[in-house]
């Protein structure tokens, strides 16, 4: 079937034509923290057939978004991942995340992939609650590890070595998006295994309120 396209001059529109497709977006946000093998893809996009993946990555390869390679031996595995214009669209996340996040109808504790969760923190993040605080912070999800650094009013996190941050935290990230954002208490998480915290927990105890989500717009029955 030939892909339609809107034949609009504006720039949003041919946005739309290049990733306005049922899940290119989620693709898109699944390799921004880094190369993924199409299994990875899978996995990390659960309701996604494998026909439809497939297209997906192919529609995004034609349009110079994303890219196929094979990563040098040991690993010699074929892997996708976003071009240097694709990485550029992280921004674009981050304003419709932020934006998003404000609807009546968003449910946070709703299930999240790990890099949903990790970009949601590059989003969320609140200069103003972490204060001139510096630190470190490891987390481990599954295979999947991430650094997270603090420093005087900055944050970053990226896939890297979770060992010798200042706080190690092991386990689901859906637990960790509930202790973020959705009131779930930290002992509690701990209590039945779902979050594991080693080393300095009061600074993970400071890191959880440090991104608060955006005030609700107002729902359709509101009064003017």
């Amino acid at each position: 079937m030939k892909k339609r396209v809107y034949e609009d001059g504006c720039a949003t529109a041919h946005a739309l034509d290049l990733v306005g497709e049922r899940w290119a977006l989620l693709v898109m946000r699944e390799l921004l923290l880094g190369p993924k093998r199409f299994s990875d893809l899978r996995a990390s996009l659960p309701g996604i057939s494998a026909n439809v993946l497939t297209q997906r990555l192919q529609d995004l390869e034609a349009v110079s978004i994303v890219r196929h390679r094979t990563l040098p031996p040991p690993a010699a595995s074929s892997v996708y991942e976003l071009t240097e214009w694709g990485q550029e669209s992280e921004e674009l996340f981050r304003v419709i995340g932020k934006w998003a996040a404000r609807s009546p109808l968003h449910d946070p504790k709703s299930p999240l992939s790990v890099a949903s969760v990790v970009m949601s923190m590059r989003t969320m993040f609140s200069r103003a609650r972490a204060g001139r605080l510096s630190g470190s912070l490891g987390f481990r999800f599954g295979r999947e590890e991430f650094r997270a650094v603090i420093d005087k009013g900055t944050f970053s996190i990226a896939r890297g070595e979770a060992t010798g941050a200042g706080v190690v935290v092991t386990g689901n990230q859906n637990a960790l998006a509930g202790a973020l954002y959705g009131g779930a208490p930290l002992k509690t998480l701990e209590k039945s295994g779902a979050l594991v915290a080693k080393g300095d927990r009061a600074l993970f105890e400071r890191y959880l309120t440090f991104f608060p989500l955006p005030e609700k717009a107002p729902g359709r029955d509101a009064v003017g």
